[in-house]
């Protein structure tokens, strides 16, 4: 389970182990394999403990109008866990594939804005590289999922096609629909996409539970809001690492779905060993500051704002 991208509590035996391990600085951890088990009866006591918590941290910088900024070295980042910075042992700039789910509101507002919007996300997928995986959420009075994972971005496009607007917002059924999809993901990076021009007026879910739900699960939520700023799905993405923009009309659009690609494909990865105890099961909250010469211009970081750390 990735929280912030974290492991923790790696038993290290005599008998071999798996681990996330912490790589050179300036080098992106890496997955180290499980040995093959020994005889049992040749095998020495496994006397021998070590404690990790690596914690990988997803970070976005953008200028004043949303322009994704890419070349900033590490020195340019500071990380702070409850307050107490802490080192920056790997650094990276991400370009691995994503796992995405598209969150499409079909309710009965949105049928003079369907074609428009269908159109409009063909600009997310136009950036796709292999090993991208997607699939389509489907909410209006209640969430469905139109088929799983799929690395064909003209099947989502086909699925949109038949869709029909009508019906109330099961906003908050879709989002918990689509973190739990999320689970089968393939990829590390995860992103969870809404499209909407609504606030949720018919779900099962609480923004309680919703929030719970997000923070607890491996995602980034993202989304275009509509003739409209949505007011939970700006508080999840704030705390996930994402981003809200605001479409005025139709006619923004395009514009804006091409900025959200943008920032969802352009990403630094900073890892840190925390200073907590690994299995303290408390959250702990994360800040991101990015470091700019006086006169600058101001640049945005958005990051997920904590994580849970398992219990002993």
């Amino acid at each position: 389970m990735y929280l912030l991208r974290f492991v923790v509590s790696a038993v290290f035996t005599l008998s071999g182990f798996s681990v996330w391990s912490s790589a050179e600085p300036d080098q992106e951890p890496r997955l180290a394999t499980r040995s093959r088990r020994p005889d049992p009866r040749s095998q020495q006591p496994a006397n021998l403990r070590a404690e990790v918590k690596l914690v990988l941290v997803p970070v976005s910088v953008t200028d004043a109008v949303d322009r994704p900024i890419i070349g900033l070295p590490k020195e340019s980042f500071r990380v702070l866990e409850d307050g107490v910075e802490q080192t920056i042992t790997s650094f990276a700039r991400e370009e691995a594939p994503l796992s995405v789910g598209l969150l499409f509101d079909s309710s009965g507002s949105m049928k003079s804005r369907m074609d428009g919007s269908i159109t409009a996300l063909r600009n997310l997928f136009q950036t796709t590289i292999p090993g991208d995986e997607f699939f389509l959420v489907q909410f209006a009075d209640q969430a469905r999922l139109l088929g799983g994972f799929t690395p064909d971005p003209d099947e989502i496009e086909r699925r949109l096609g038949f869709i029909e607007p009508k019906g109330w917002t099961a906003l908050l059924d879709a989002v918990a629909m689509g973190t739990h999809q999320m689970k089968a993901a393939k990829n590390r990076r995860r992103v969870l996409v809404v499209l909407s021009d609504g606030n949720d007026n018919n779900s099962r879910f609480t923004e309680t539970e919703i929030k719970n739900m997000v923070i607890e699960g491996d995602v980034r939520v993202y989304a275009v809001g509509l003739s409209y700023r949505p007011r939970l799905l700006r508080q999840l993405a704030d705390e996930t690492g994402g981003k809200v923009l605001v479409a005025q009309n139709m006619a923004e659009l395009p514009d804006v779905v091409q900025r959200l690609s943008a920032e969802i494909r352009t990403e630094y990865l900073l890892g840190y060993t925390s200073s907590n105890a690994p299995n303290d099961g408390k959250y702990h909250k994360v800040k991101i500051e990015v470091l700019q010469p006086p006169g600058a211009q101001p640049l945005h970081a958005t990051w997920r704002h904590g994580y849970y750390a398992p219990g002993e």
